[in-house]
């Protein structure tokens, strides 16, 4: 899965790190995926967009204790990576929801939708 934020404001915005995701009731964020690390800070000037990709399970149905989740908050986290920053956005899944393992990973924040994909 594809995450797409998108600056809607007026001044520059950074992403730092990566997506803390929350599919559902899930009570812990998934881990990132070390070598997707981008070499600077994803910085989004108005009207700009970053991306991450989530892998939501495992290709060859290795993942264990799978679930459909219908909701996704999506929280941002500050320059000191300890914590979210402002609310949680709660994008939209597709109404069946998605399928979820526990192989559940997360890209860094990306600049370019194609750097996102490629994870």
């Amino acid at each position: 899965m594809l995450l797409t934020v998108t600056n809607t404001g007026s001044r520059t915005c950074f992403l730092y790190g990566y997506p803390a995701v929350q599919f559902g009731e899930a009570q812990s964020v998934p881990p990132v995926i070390e070598d997707s690390q981008p070499q600077a800070v994803v910085t989004l000037e108005p009207g700009q967009s970053g991306y991450a990709s989530v892998n939501l399970s495992a290709t060859d149905g290795s993942g264990k204790n799978g679930y459909t989740s219908k909701s996704l908050t999506v929280y941002f986290y500050g320059r000191s990576m300890s914590g979210s920053v402002g609310k949680g956005a709660h994008p939209s899944l597709p109404a069946k929801g998605v399928y979820v393992d526990d192989s559940l990973k997360v890209t860094y924040w990306q600049q370019s939708m194609d750097d996102a994909v490629n994870w």
